[in-house]
Parts: C-alpha cells; sequence; structure tokens
C-alpha cells in the first residue's frame, strides 16, 4: 500500500527534474526557427535574424559548426579552467584569470549589466549549447554547458589582450614559494615580446576620398594573427545589425570588419595602459596590511580551489589570493608585492565592442570611443561619408608624470594612482588629414599621416612609446605616391613585394664584405646575387631565400634590425656592429641553407610554405606532405602582407602559422562593396570543402568579391537553412 502511493510522487518528481531541460530545449528551438543561416561558395557563414539577440544565438551555432575547438579553448582559458585540460602546469593560468575575475564576479558584472547586453550574452550561450545539443557526436573537453556570464572573461573586448602580459611563471613564483624573481631586461615583472619571434600586431589603411578614382574612403582590414585565429562571418538583424568581417572565436560581435557606412580595424599599440605597483606589507594577527599614505590597509584575502587533471584523474589545489586597491597581487620585486593594476571593464568593454557594429558615421563612432575601454587597441576608420581617422590606443589612464611610469612605482605612495582616464580629446586622434591616408602597422603615430602626422612633443611620452617598424616605413613610403586607387589597386598596394628591412640590412653586408670578406666560393657567389637586387620578394628569388637567414643570422647574433631605423635612433636605440660579425652572420646563414636543403641556390617558394593538414589547434607540418609555394616574406622585414613561417620541430622547410590570415578591402559609397581572403578555408573539418578551398587563391593573393547585400548572398547561397536542421 505505501509503494502504491509513492509511484505517483515519484514520477512526478521525475517530471519536474526533466520539465525545465524540455522547456530550454523547446526554447532553443523556437530561436532556432527565427534565425536563417546561408552559407555562401565559400562557406561563409551568413546569419540572418529579427533581433540581435537571435543573431548572436545563430553566430555563435555558425562559429561552433565551423571550428568547436577554438570556441571551446577559448572558454576554457578565458574562464580559469585550463588546468582541467592540459594539467598542472596551467594551473597559473587558471589563477591568473580568476586574480582579476573570479566567477562570482563575472556573474555579478552580468547581473549588472543592461538588460540588451544580457539578452546578447544569452543568444552567444543559447547558440552554443543547441549546438552541443544537436551534435551529439561532439563532446566537450571541459565546459558541457555555456553560461551567459563567460562573455564577461573578456578583459577588453577580445580574448587575451591585456592578461597575457602578466607572467604566470613570475605568479608561480609567488603563489607556489612567496618568491621573487630578477627584474625584466625592461625593469619591470612584465610579458614583453621576444623582439627576435616573428613580429604580431596588424596593418591599417585608410584612404580618403580625394585620393581614390571612385571619390569613396578605402578601408583596408590587414590584421597578422595565428592562422585561423578569426574566422569570416557575416551577422544581420532587423534591429539594424548588418557587420561583416572577422571575429575571434566564441566572440558575438565583429572584432574587425565593417556594415554598409562605417569600417573598423583595429592594430596592437604599444601605448603604456598597465601599471606595477610596489606595496609595502605586514602581516597582522587578522590577515596582511599594506601601507597607503599615512594609514595601513587590509589585503584582501580570496580563497579559490582549482581543479587539474592529472594521471590519477581531477586533483585540486588551493590558493589564497591576494588584491590591494592598485589590482591583484601578481608577483614579488625585491622585497616588495607587486599589484598590477590593467583595464577590467567588461560590461563596457563588451557595449563598446558591439555597439560600433552598428554606427552610421564617424560622427557615432567617435563617441562611443568614449567609453574608453579598448585598450590593447589602436583603430583605424573610414566612412561612407568620406572620413577618415585614426585613434591611437582609447583606454588611457592619466598620471602623475614626475613618476616613471614605465618601471613599477611605489604603491604606498597616493601621488602614483591612476587620476582617472584621459578623454578622448586629449590622446592622440587623426581626422581626415591633407595627406589623404592614414596607416598605423603597431608602429609609431608620429608618421601615420606623413606629413601631417601628430608632433611627439604635443604628447606625454606614455602615450605614444611605440618605436617605427619597416612594415610603418614601406606603408608611408607607398602612400605617399598614391593618387586614382581603387579596391584593386589597395589589395596590390598591401601586397607589395618590396621589403625595405633589406634596404639597409644589404648594404651593410656588402662593404663588410669589400671590407674583410672571405673570398670563398659559396661566399662570393651569394654575395653577387645581391648585387642586382632590388629587394624584392618572390616564389623564384634565390636572394630572397639568401636575404631572409643572413637577416635572421644577423638578428640573432648582432641584435634587432628594427635599431638601424632612423627614427628609433632618434629615440635611443643602437646597434653596434662590426665587419667580421657581419661576415659571420653570412657564413652562417650560407652554412644552414647547405645543411637544410643541400645548397644556397634555392628559390625562395621552395623553402617558404602553406600548408594545412588538419584542424587541429596545434597545426602539425610535414616536409613530406603537400604544401603551396609561398612568396609572402615576414612583417619583420616590412612585408605589409605578412607571412610568419618558421622551420617546425621535424621539418626542414618554413611553414607558414601566423601573419595575414583574415584580409579584407572595402570601399564605401551608395552602396558598400568588399574584397576578403582567408588563410585556408573557413572551416576547421578537413573532410569540409571549405577546408582548403581558398589556399590556392592565398598563395597567389586572389581575393574573393564579398556577398554584403542579401540578394547577392542568396544568388551565391550554397546552403540555406535553419540551426539545428542541417
Amino acid at each position: 500500500m505505501k509503494n502504491h502511493y509513492l509511484i505517483p510522487f515519484m514520477l512526478l518528481f521525475v517530471w519536474a527534474c526533466k520539465d525545465p531541460v524540455n522547456n530550454e530545449l523547446r526554447r532553443w528551438e523556437k530561436r532556432a526557427e527565427q534565425v536563417i543561416l546561408i552559407r555562401d561558395d565559400y562557406g561563409i557563414p551568413h546569419i540572418y535574424a529579427k533581433t540581435d539577440a537571435d543573431a548572436v544565438f545563430g553566430m555563435l551555432y555558425a562559429q561552433c559548426e565551423d571550428d568547436f575547438r577554438r570556441v571551446e579553448r577559448n572558454y576554457i582559458w578565458a574562464t580559469g579552467r585550463l588546468a582541467e585540460l592540459e594539467g598542472e602546469e596551467a594551473l597559473y593560468s587558471d589563477l591568473r584569470a580568476n586574480l582579476y575575475m573570479t566567477e562570482a564576479e563575472a556573474k555579478a558584472a552580468y547581473e549588472g549589466a543592461p538588460r540588451w547586453l544580457q539578452l546578447l550574452c544569452e543568444g552567444f550561450a543559447e547558440g552554443v549549447n543547441y549546438y552541443l545539443h544537436s551534435h551529439p557526436e561532439v563532446e566537450p573537453k571541459v565546459l558541457t554547458y555555456y553560461e551567459p556570464w563567460f562573455p564577461m572573461y573578456f578583459s577588453e573586448g577580445s580574448i587575451g589582450g591585456d592578461i597575457e602580459r602578466i607572467s604566470t611563471e613570475r605568479i608561480r613564483s609567488f603563489y607556489e614559494e612567496q618568491k621573487a624573481l630578477a627584474y625584466s631586461e625592461f625593469g619591470d615583472g612584465l610579458v614583453h615580446p621576444d623582439p627576435y619571434d616573428e613580429p604580431k600586431g596588424s596593418n591599417g589603411i585608410a584612404i580618403s576620398p580625394e585620393l581614390s578614382a571612385s571619390g569613396n574612403a578605402l578601408l583596408l582590414i590587414n590584421p597578422h594573427t595565428s592562422f585561423y585565429f578569426r574566422p569570416e562571418i557575416h551577422v544581420v538583424s532587423e534591429e539594424g545589425l548588418n557587420a561583416y568581417g572577422a571575429v575571434t572565436w566564441g566572440q558575438f560581435f565583429v572584432y574587425q570588419g565593417f556594415n554598409e557606412k562605417t569600417g573598423w580595424m583595429h592594430t596592437s599599440t604599444h601605448l603604456d595602459f598597465m601599471d606595477e605597483y610596489m606595496e609595502e606589507v605586514r602581516e597582522v594577527r587578522d590577515g596582511m596590511e599594506y601601507a597607503y599614505g599615512d594609514e595601513w590597509r587590509a589585503v584582501e584575502e580570496i580563497p579559490l580551489t582549482l581543479k587539474f587533471t592529472s594521471p590519477e584523474g581531477l586533483k585540486e589545489k588551493t590558493f589564497t589570493m591576494y588584491r590591494t586597491h592598485h589590482g591583484p597581487i601578481t608577483h614579488q620585486l625585491d622585497d616588495k608585492w607587486v599589484a598590477t593594476k590593467i583595464n577590467w571593464d567588461p560590461v563596457n568593454a563588451l557595449i563598446q565592442s558591439f555597439t560600433r557594429t552598428k554606427l552610421d558615421d564617424y560622427t557615432a563612432f567617435r563617441q562611443i570611443m568614449d567609453i574608453r575601454t579598448n585598450s590593447s587597441n589602436n583603430t583605424v576608420f573610414a566612412d561612407a561619408s568620406g572620413n577618415i581617422a585614426y585613434f591611437h590606443g582609447n583606454f588611457i589612464p592619466k598620471r602623475d608624470p614626475s613618476f616613471d611610469f614605465s618601471r613599477p612605482v611605489d604603491g604606498s605612495d597616493p601621488a602614483t594612482d591612476w587620476q582617472g582616464l584621459h578623454e578622448v580629446e586629449e590622446s592622440i586622434v587623426v581626422l581626415n588629414p591633407k595627406s589623404g591616408w592614414i596607416q598605423n602597422c603597431n608602429s609609431t603615430p608620429f608618421t601615420s599621416a606623413g606629413p601631417y602626422s601628430p608632433k611627439k612633443e604635443d604628447y606625454p611620452y606614455y602615450m605614444a612609446p611605440d618605436a617605427e617598424n619597416y612594415r610603418g616605413l614601406h606603408a608611408v613610403g607607398l602612400l605617399s605616391e598614391v593618387k586614382d586607387l581603387t579596391l584593386e589597386k589597395l589589395i596590390t598596394l598591401g601586397y607589395d613585394p618590396y621589403l625595405p628591412a633589406f634596404e639597409r640590412l644589404i648594404p651593410i653586408l656588402l662593404k663588410a664584405y669589400e671590407k674583410e670578406g672571405n673570398p670563398s666560393d659559396n661566399l662570393t657567389a651569394a654575395i653577387a646575387v645581391f648585387r642586382d637586387w632590388d629587394y624584392q620578394t618572390g616564389e623564384e628569388s634565390v636572394a630572397m631565400t639568401l636575404a631572409h637567414f643572413f637577416g635572421m643570422s644577423f638578428n640573432r647574433s648582432i641584435g634587432n634590425s628594427d635599431a638601424l631605423i632612423p627614427f628609433n635612433q632618434e629615440n635611443g636605440k643602437t646597434l653596434k656592429y662590426d665587419a667580421s660579425e657581419v661576415i659571420a652572420a653570412m657564413e652562417a646563414a650560407i652554412v644552414q641553407l647547405e645543411e637544410d636543403f643541400g645548397t644556397w641556390n634555392i628559390p625562395w617558394g621552395d623553402v617558404n610554405r602553406f600548408q594545412r593538414l588538419s584542424g587541429a589547434i596545434d597545426l602539425p607540418f610535414d616536409d613530406n606532405k603537400a604544401s603551396l609555394p609561398i612568396g609572402l616574406a615576414s612583417g619583420r622585414w616590412g612585408a605589409l602582407a605578412s607571412f610568419g613561417a618558421t622551420a617546425k620541430e621535424n621539418t626542414k622547410k618554413l611553414y607558414g602559422s601566423s601573419g595575414n590570415s583574415f584580409v579584407a578591402a572595402v570601399e564605401f559609397g551608395d552602396k558598400v562593396r568588399a574584397k576578403s581572403l582567408l588563410a585556408g578555408g573557413q572551416n576547421a573539418n578537413p573532410k569540409s570543402l571549405h577546408f582548403d578551398d581558398q589556399a590556392e587563391m592565398y598563395a597567389n593573393g586572389t581575393f574573393k568579391e564579398v556577398a554584403y547585400y542579401q540578394e547577392d548572398v542568396e544568388k551565391r547561397a550554397e546552403e540555406t537553412y535553419h540551426p539545428g536542421s542541417r
């Protein structure tokens, strides 16, 4: 009798547990019915929806179809759960993420966001979750359910950004052993790019109507990232969204791209937007205190337990995180704890990043820059009204200029605190310069518009410590002579084969050879190749092969060749060398080529290759498998169309893995027109038709016409469907 009454209650309990799941699924399915996804003849997704939130739902669903593992990896990393995938070594990446935002803080940020932004975040989460539901064969590695607060971990609108300059090695030393590490060569404890690694960054070029054949503004969108870091996408809603461009996997907004009226291109900035504060601390009965002015303040202590995978399964490790009002304690220098202060305002960062994709003109774009959360980026802009503009940074702390903020400062002195942010009008902004063009190649803003560039003496040093580079020199040289540019001519300009670094390096070599070169057969013959070289790269060029290996040998053994640029020399960079060192660098290059390829007399395209074997995040390469010859060269030599190629662990040939990845050229007129190109293709699945359908185009620099207007998209439609129905 007892059991008889129990059965209905058990059934009711089971139904109650399942119903929320069923309700959620029905909500996803209903949302999917409101979204149309069109794949064009290159597999590019075009998402059409009634609301922005529905469009975001479709956007994330499409991204997951193309490369779920990269979406997944970005969020495992951003939410501080990488050690659950990669093991104990990744704990300090996870700790770093939590130092700046805990799960509770991410949830609070989401809950405090305006409702329209919450709806976008919900669309994001439901898009990924519906993909996983629709693809049961896909097994998530860590995150089995995506939450709407996940996007709060985007520190300034992009995956990575500022936080990656915080050293996980120093975090480990402090939180594991309370040990200080030595200062870096820059006199701080931050991570600085290795000057001998392939340069990362981007090119942005804007052309005024006066210099275009059509009388319309032009924009070159040319990010230099790891290959397959950003796919191509088009997202449209009836709420005014119609953005096309590149999106970092997992983002719900077009990061670098255009709409019908405006275009925006971000380049990495070297502007000083983060500071280290040396904190004097003492232990008291209730914990730790730090000195500030005439008082001692309590150090905030936050317990944290992280999981990590091991051969025995998941294990846990507990930490106590420390924060002062300057920010989290990230490391120790000498006997002082160091708090590292960066921009961390995810709600406003997301507002700025999404809103700018819907704006109609410069006035509106300029207003949205007032949010000032785009900290690690410069911005090159163009619009249909003919405006071109450049913003050097966006998030710029006000500081007392009597302190040297390029090094750690005394946190106990209230005068070292940030005094708010500089207004946009106080920062370096270029609008419609008389030159008719703007360029930034991760270089100084003081050459951004030729003779009409901003003047260095008008700004504090921390606003623009950027050096000049060879890409910047190349761009300025080309743009100074342009007229009657078309979209096609702009692309040609962006692929100009000249390499200005060698205009400086090769004469140094020739002079050294004349002074004390060893007249060996190999050296003499190799030098002869350079005597008539025009410093242009190309597949058939033996000079390019020799120049690349000589340049790399020069940089490793003598120093970074950027120091040969006059602008940098004027700002204190020097490079000392003698003839024998230069000859030795060339001889080492010849030896390496002969060891790797049997001869130094080898065309560049035989050495420099493009290969895509799989969709793995860690790309495999194999000399014994098919690849394509590439005539492009490294951005370090001044190539605007950068191809960052290196020999891999098991290869002799050089394979590209960074540089030109997504590229677009845009013309703004009565109707917007654009051409674009991706490295390889849109889809990460080797079985997809769009895995490498742009590889030959990439090798040849052949761009595809962008389908932007719906009638053009439908003409080129390869497949039309609702999410979940494919």
